[in-house]
């Protein structure tokens, strides 16, 4: 028996043609985009540039907080509660990456069963491929493309966190940090960096019996920290939430629009506008000095290790050495 087997093409979609499905809130074209973001394909630049100039009219909100504190379950009722608002609404959902295929472990998507369905809606699992600070590195990129898509609010929720893992604070306007009672030492979980980014303090699951005490600590602490009150001119609630008795959840919905009311009133908004930039800015041109000193590998950079090896020079001068070699070259 001859089999003929014809040879079958996948016929790819170039970037450029999908910015208007993106504006035209199209899921598919929202979700093919993210993921060549997502890639690092250089091809979808141009598409990502043009939507750039649609963004700034979200209401970008960021959800950070320890593992097993409750982010999903909490997230998944606020985002209902805002749809009953009327408004649309855009989940990144920053999840662990596997080891194997570098994808998303946990996948919100499937996680957060109420929306499945609701065409105002739209999910995305991302995973961290190997990013620190509780974010993957083209969360900026699909934060704009759902800016753009025209999504009322968009909340990012990060990878389960530790102190130091704070970078939502540079890629939303609203921060909410999640704690929960019984996770051991609960203060020393959500002091230092994530005390301090917090707009918001969530505790959840406070129907248990141990949650007054985290709260009680979590305001206690916030009272003390003299430096942190004098920054600020919104004072930093601490509201207790329950997705068993669905508790607290409309609370801290309207608490985020009144931080955001916040936000326009006394200005800041335009500064934290302002830092999200510049990090990306920053971010931007640090991805490109590494890929461009990946391309020297095995010339000049390897020639500079020699030389420090040898003690011939010190790492910092290899380093401004190597700078200035880009400098010239461009």
């Amino acid at each position: 028996m001859l089999f003929v087997i014809k040879d079958i093409r996948t016929i790819v979609i170039p970037s450029t043609e999908l910015v208007e499905p993106v504006l035209a809130r199209n899921p598919r074209a929202i979700a093919r985009l993210i993921t060549r973001a997502e890639s690092g394909d250089a091809e979808c630049r141009p598409a990502l540039e043009a939507l750039y100039a649609h963004t700034g009219r979200a209401q970008v909100v960021g959800m950070t907080g320890v593992a097993g504190s409750g982010k999903s379950t909490l997230l998944d009722m606020l985002t209902v509660a805002a749809r009953k608002t009327g408004r649309t609404v855009a989940v990144v959902a920053v999840d662990p990456s596997s080891p194997y295929s570098g994808g998303s472990i946990l996948g919100d998507r499937i996680r957060m069963n109420q929306l499945s369905g609701d065409p105002d809606v739209f999910i995305r699992s991302m995973a961290t491929r190997g990013a620190l600070g509780g974010l993957a590195r083209a969360t900026h990129d699909a934060v704009d493309l759902l800016d753009a898509a025209g999504f009322d609010m968009v909340f990012i929720e990060t990878v389960g966190v530790g102190q130091d893992e704070v970078d939502v604070v540079r890629a939303a306007h609203t921060i909410i940090v999640v704690s929960a009672p019984g996770l051991g030492d609960d203060i020393q979980a959500i002091k230092a960096g994530l005390l301090e980014i917090a707009d918001v303090h969530v505790v959840s699951k406070c129907d248990r019996s141990d949650a007054a005490k985290t709260i009680k600590e979590l305001r206690s602490m916030l009272t003390l920290d003299v430096d942190l009150n004098r920054k600020r001119a919104w004072p930093i609630p601490v509201l207790a939430t329950s997705s068993e008795e669905a508790q607290g959840v409309q609370e801290l919905l309207e608490t985020i629009d009144r931080h955001r009311e916040s936000l326009e009133t006394t200005g800041e908004i335009v500064q934290r506008r302002r830092s999200i930039a510049e990090t990306r800015v920053l971010q931007t041109a640090e991805a490109f000095l590494r890929g461009e000193f990946a391309k020297h590998r095995d010339g000049r950079v390897s020639a500079l290790v020699e030389r420090v090896m040898a003690r011939e020079i010190d790492p910092h001068g290899a380093a401004q050495e190597l700078i200035a070699g880009l400098q010239t070259e461009n």
